[in-house]
Order: C-alpha cells, then structure tokens, then sequence
C-alpha cells in the first residue's frame, strides 16, 4: 500500500516537472515570436501609435536600409527622457513595417571622450547642423550642474544623411506642451526626412522676377534655406515666353510694378497646366524710411493689377491694413530725454500684427506665432469648385482701416482701447485648392490662338485639367529677412529688437512642402497627442482614496485568491 502511494506521488511529481517544462518552453516560444513579429493594438482617441497611410507606404517600399542615430542616450530629466523613450517607440513602429530597412541606434557623443575630443565632436556635429542644448540639472550634493543635451538624430538614407530636431520651443508653449507637441511630429520628421533622401533630385522651384520682387539681402535667408532642400531658380518671367511645367512651384514675393497681361496670361497658363503659386503680396506702398524721417506717411496703391487674376482664383487681397491690439510687435520709440540722452522705449505697435494659427491643417496645425508687417486683410469668394482654407487670421482684437491710412508714431502716445478693435478674425493668408478657371477665360481672340499655337506650340487652357493648388499671403514682408552690423542677414521671423524668433521660417517651408511634396506625408504632421494632465485639486483631495485603490485592493485580490485556491487545493487532497 505504502509502495503504491510513493509510486503515485513520484509520477505526481513527474507529470508536474514535465508541465513546467512544457509552460517554460511555450513562453520562450511566445516570446520569441513577439520579438519577431510584433503587434500592438492602439487603444488611444487620437491614435498616437498608428502610423499614417503615407508613412506606411514610404516604409513598405524602402529599397536600402536607413540608418538613424540617436543622441539622446544617457540620464536625463524627466522631460528628455521620456522624449527619448518617444523616440524610440515610434522608431520601434517605423521598424514594424520597413523590416530590416530600419536600424536605429542610441549614441552619447561625450562619452568617454577628453576634453579635446569633446571639442572635435562638438565641431563635427555643428557642421551637420547638431546644435546642443544646455541645461542645468540639479545635484543634490553640488547644488546644479550643467549638462550638454543634443536633442537630435541623424537618418543616413541612399547615400546622403540630414539632421532631424526632436524637440521644439515654441514661444507660445509651456514646456510640456512643447514636449507633447514634440512627440506628435516625429513620425512626420523621420517619414520626411527618409522621403527626402530618397529622391536622388530635389524639386524645382522658380522665383519669379521682372516686377519689382524683392531680391538682395532680405531674402538671403529665404534662398539659402531653400537651396538646402529645393533646386531655386531665378526665372525673368518678362524675359520668359513660358514658365516651364518642370518646375513644381513658383514663388511670387512682393512684387512692386504692375503685371502686364503677358505676365499675368504666363502664370495664369502655368497654373492651368497644373503648377502651383506661393504669393506674398503687399497691395500698399508703407515707406518705414518716411516714418523714420517725418514720423508718419499716407499708404498709397501699388496698383499691380492682378485683383481680377486673384479675384478669378477665388479670393481679393483688400486695400486696407490690419491693425492689432493685443498679438502687436513692439517698436523702440524716444518717449522722452534722460539728461542729455533719448529715453527709448518699446511700445507695442498695431501694424506689425502676430498670427497664431488655429486652423487644424497640416500646414499650421500646432505652429508657434508668425510675424506680420503692414497687413491686408483677405476675402474668399463663393466658388463651391475651389476649396480654401484659412491659415492665418486676425485675433479677437483687431480690425482694419481702408487705404489711404494715415501711419503716424504719435499714434503711440495715446492709450488705445480693445473696445476699439471690433472687427476681428480677417484672413491673411489663404490655401486654395481645386480645378482653376482661367482670368483669360473667353477673353482672347481667334487670332491670338491660332498665332499662339502655329508661332509658341501651345494651346491655350481654359481650365486647368487637374487640381492643384495655390497659398495667398497678403503681407510681402513674411518672407524677408532683417539685417545688422553684429549678426548681419538674420532668420526669417527674427525680430531684433525683442531678439525673438517667430515661425515663419517653418510656415514658408511648410507651404512650399504642402505645394511639391505629393507623397501625403504632410498628413502625419496633423497628428495630435493630447497632453492629459492629472486634476491637481482631485490628487489632493482624493489621494488616499486612489493609493487604496491602486495598492492596497491588488494585494487584497491577490491574497483571497491565495486563501480560496489553498482552500479548494486541500479540500481536493483530504478526500
């Protein structure tokens, strides 16, 4: 009996052994095929973790492997550590779909390096457009400790490489909101850059030229930027029988003579054929020399003659100026004499209006401010075959004054009321999308088409064929650079007087991306990760009611599950 009870118990013993053995050998298996193949579910409103159609297709059609490095490696604060641990699961999603073409590594440029070679690596970034960020991190024993940062990454991708900034500030943010809104573009960054590399040509860009368009140092900053990304070119459209279909947009910056109708009958043909326009238009004369002279001036018209063109696209740039009461830059102004010496001041001026986009499409959507200067306000008209959607607008507090404006600096010694601007939200700068109608529509005669296709070889349009899209800016000045003797040709969207830098750098390359990029990868960068911040009177009201819930009621789970399995487990073995 004793004999056959011992047996009973080893065999018991075995078959327990052999279920360990089995339960370990399928969770290596489990595990080994989540390594493999990997899949995740995204529970999120906003799908955070879903990657756009756009970006899954630029990843499924990788032909090389592209190698991204990472310099966020190491102990950080809070907020640049969860940046990196951002980076690295939307990388670990980008590697779900483009397989082995997507390898990705964490670096700390410092590490174990001397002084010497700190400074040599610090140089070798630099030139790769790497800047670092320095922060200071508290020490418990030292007090704080300064600690170099470099919030980057750089793609290597079908020979070449670029620089990819994983963090933003904006003016307009709080630092978690930055950080959030970080977070939300690194999908459209990697996507872009990746999308970038692979085209072994960039697109071609015209600026256009022959009427008075703003050309020198203003627009140092503009061309340089572009050239880094676009091929530019320059292109006389007085001298030009044509504008080439090759180029996959044209620029128009603040022309100052008008547009003849060959002119005009040349862009309107290049935007039939299915080219695209940014124009940034100043429809009045503001000297600021006379207002540094005089002190005031009277606006006049510039009188381009291109309001039936625009008019025909669908919208009117007015002959007015917005003017702005609370989103205003400053300008310095001698309020006084401090002895022998001006007393300088900056006061808020109300022609030189801030913009901060609210629209939700991918060009502006979570931008920081865009400075203005001599503003027109815009109207869109009623053509259900044209789509438009507003970029940029007036704030709550603004209204505008019809030309001829009288532009005084004494203006600035009287307090000026809200109450005053009530004539809010006027557009100044619009996307138009959709199949255009020709202004020359119905309006040539049969000689001039028959002598237009037997002498040029074209046929003349009516309408173009597909649709295509333009961006209406009413402010010539968006795209201009300042200049000084310390810094010489700044950014765009540097304001030297308050030394701070606005968005319309991003905006303009946005706009040019939106107009040439055809991928949808634009699309990503509409992607919203809301930032859910805990309710701070809730956490102190109801603290220990929560900590009960979140530690005390697992272990209390955990322990009657314990009691009720031994209990049934004993009862199993006394019968």
């Amino acid at each position: 009996m004793a004999t056959n009870a011992t047996s009973k118990r080893k065999q018991q013993q075995r078959q327990a052994v052999l279920r360990l053995v089995i339960m370990a050998a399928i969770l290596v298996c489990i595990n080994m095929l989540a390594a493999r193949f990997h899949k995740g579910i995204d529970l999120t409103r906003e799908k955070r973790f879903t990657l756009s159609p756009a970006t899954k297709k630029l990843l499924g059609n990788m032909k090389e492997q592209a190698v991204i490095t990472v310099y966020l490696k190491g102990k950080f604060p809070a907020g640049f550590q969860r940046l990196s641990d951002a980076t690295r699961e939307r990388l670990q999603t980008f590697r779900e779909y483009g397989g082995n073409h997507i390898v990705f590594r964490y670096v700390d440029p410092f590490e174990g390096k001397s002084e010497d070679e700190k400074a040599a690596i610090y140089k070798e970034l630099s030139a790769k457009g790497i800047e670092p960020v320095n922060l200071q991190v508290q020490n418990t024993d030292e007090g704080y400790a300064q600690q170099i940062v470099f919030p980057w990454a750089l793609v290597q991708y079908n020979g070449r490489e670029t620089a990819v900034r994983l963090l933003e500030n904006n003016l307009g943010k709080s630092p978690w909101e930055n950080l959030n809104y970080a977070e939300s573009l690194l999908e459209f960054k990697f996507a872009n850059a990746i999308n970038k590399l692979n085209h072994p040509a960039p697109y071609d860009i015209a600026y256009i030229m022959g009427n008075g368009e703003s050309l020198g140092i203003n627009t140092f900053d503009l061309l340089t930027t572009l050239a880094s990304t676009y091929h530019v070119d320059t292109l006389d459209l007085t001298n030009s029988i044509r504008i080439p279909s090759t180029y996959s947009a044209i620029i128009i910056n603040r022309p100052t003579q008008a547009f003849n109708d060959k002119d005009k009958f040349k862009i309107d043909q290049y935007i039939m054929n299915g080219g695209r326009v940014l124009w940034a238009i100043d429809m009045l004369q503001t000297p600021m020399d006379s207002l540094q002279k005089s002190q005031q001036f009277i606006t006049s018209d510039y009188d381009l003659q291109i309001d039936d063109q625009l008019f025909k696209y669908g919208v009117r740039i007015n002959h007015d100026l917005i003017e702005e009461y609370q989103q205003c830059l400053p300008i310095p102004v001698t309020v006084g004499m401090i002895g022998n010496n001006p007393d300088i001041q900056l006061r808020p001026w109300i022609y030189f209006p801030v913009f901060l986009p609210n629209s939700t499409h991918p060009i502006v959507k979570n931008m920081d401010y865009v400075m203005g200067r001599f503003v027109s306000s815009i109207d869109t008209m009623k053509n259900t075959d044209i789509k438009k959607t507003v970029l940029l607008e007036a704030s709550k507090y603004s209204r505008v004054e019809a030309s001829p404006v009288r532009v005084s600096l004494s203006m600035l010694n009287y307090k000026l009321s809200p109450q005053m601007f009530n004539d809010p939200y006027h557009p100044a700068a619009v996307l138009l999308e959709g199949k255009f109608n020709s202004v020359f529509q119905n309006r040539l005669t049969m000689h001039f088409l028959q002598v237009l296709k037997d002498s040029l070889k074209m046929d003349f349009k009516q309408q173009a064929d597909s649709s295509t899209s333009m961006i209406v800016i009413s402010d010539g000045n968006i795209m201009e650079n300042d200049f000084t003797q310390s810094l010489g040709p700044t950014e765009m969207g540097y304001w030297k007087f308050t030394k701070q830098r606005f968005a319309n750098k991003e905006f303009i390359l946005n706009c040019l991306e939106y107009l040439t990029d055809h991928s949808g990868l634009i699309e990503a960068r509409s992607k919203d990760v809301r930032l859910r911040l805990l309710d701070a009177g809730r956490v102190k009201n109801e603290k220990v009611k929560w900590r009960l819930i979140n530690i005390g009621l697992p272990i209390v789970l955990v322990a009657l599950f314990a009691t009720v399995y031994t209990f049934f487990r004993k009862r199993r073995y006394e019968k």
